[in-house]
């Protein structure tokens, strides 16, 4: 039998502007068996990382343009790069290594620089890429099951719901109340747990990026009353009232409540924060207020849709990560902890913002900010 081993080479970079000590470097290194890829300047070196990251930055401090501290902050600064460990090496004394520490440097050493800690210190910080590497591998492995499993979910739910609304119909055979009353609960059952599927498979498209928003003209005020009429007999049947408040719109411009974005997408955002309304509250009512603002200092206009409440009210404690994902209230009535993660990602989506206001007892109000040209 055969037995296939890991045989990727660390790859290092060597930043240095005096080619001796350049060489020096690669002569160490390469007769460890790594292999070592040399630059004379910072420019040259972000040029570098970008295009061909590295397993491990050797980095001197001194160079003459850009030093070491300016190329450890800009690699840091920048999201397209991921996580590299960086060793600064220096001639200096102890505020140089707390300046280039405090710009994202993981470890430094000295020169002169005695041939064995620097292998240590190499051997160190690769051995800390490949651990951060090995988790994130598993991760997006566990993300990819988890989309897939949900994903195959489906088939079988909505075989599920088709098959029991048949039953409910009689089609097969006539039932009793009692058996129509108990397949009305399953039903309601499997659309919920489908509800829930169908929410955890479009967190997974959002922050795996294959999520494409299909834009054309929306008509905010529409979409808001098409979701308060079908949510309407829920909040009836708490002797709730549920308004839309338009009195700050004008109503004679064209455009008012327009704007361009996913329809389907912002309709699931408010059938999920006006449902929450309803469901956390149990006397009073729910209003939602929509108004325009006028041009901004980024030269947008902006629609504001607020979603307010007499509820329960949300601790200070659970606020400041409410949007999370799977981050469940303490509320008994509180769901799977996904819905207001993925309205937060829809309206990111569409370049808008939400935020929450809350006291316990008092109430909720959420705010969405969308901008009207997206």
């Amino acid at each position: 039998m055969s037995v296939v081993e890991n045989s990727k080479i660390d790859r290092i970079l060597a930043v240095d502007d005096t080619r001796d000590n350049l060489i020096l470097v690669q002569t160490i290194l390469e007769s460890e068996g790594y292999e070592i890829d040399l630059v004379a300047d910072g420019i040259t070196a972000l040029q570098h990382v970008e295009q061909s990251p590295p397993d491990l930055i050797l980095l001197d401090v001194m160079m003459p343009g850009m030093d070491g501290y300016e190329v450890t902050r800009r690699i840091r600064k920048n999201p397209a790069i991921s996580y590299i460990p960086i060793l600064l090496i220096t001639a200096f004394h102890e505020s140089s290594v707390v300046e280039g520490l405090d710009a994202g440097a993981d470890d430094f050493i000295r020169k002169p620089f005695d041939t064995d800690e620097l292998l240590a210190r190499v051997r160190s910080l690769l051995r800390l890429k490949h651990s951060l590497d090995e988790q994130k591998k598993m991760a997006r492995q566990r993300e990819d099951f988890v989309s897939r499993l949900t994903h195959d979910l489906r088939t079988p739910l909505v075989a599920a719901d088709r098959m029991l609304g048949l039953f409910e119909q009689e089609t097969f055979c006539e039932i009793s109340p009692e058996m129509k009353q108990a397949i009305a609960v399953m039903i309601r059952s499997n659309q919920n747990l489908m509800q829930m599927v169908n929410t955890l498979l479009e967190v997974y498209r959002f922050e795996a990026g294959k999520k494409t928003l299909n834009w054309e003209s929306c008509n905010l005020l529409e979409i808001i009353q098409e979701v308060v009429s079908e949510l309407t007999p829920l909040a009836s049947e708490k002797n709730l009232t549920l308004k839309i408040d338009t009195s700050e719109l004008n109503q004679q411009k064209e455009d008012v409540g327009i704007m361009m974005g996913d329809a389907l997408e912002i309709r699931r955002v408010f059938n999920n924060l006006i449902g929450n309304a309803i469901k956390f509250t149990d006397t009073g009512g729910v209003k939602i207020r929509i108004s325009e603002k006028s041009v901004d200092s980024q030269g947008k206009d902006w629609i504001i849709i607020t979603v307010e409440d007499t509820g329960y009210g949300i601790a200070p404690e659970d606020r400041a990560s409410i949007f999370e994902r799977f981050r469940q209230g303490r509320n008994k009535r509180s769901g799977s902890g996904l819905g207001l993660h993925l309205s937060s990602r829809i309206v990111e989506g569409h370049g808008g913002k939400i935020t929450v206001a809350s006291e316990l007892g008092q109430g909720t109000v959420f705010t969405i900010k969308l901008p009207k040209n997206g």
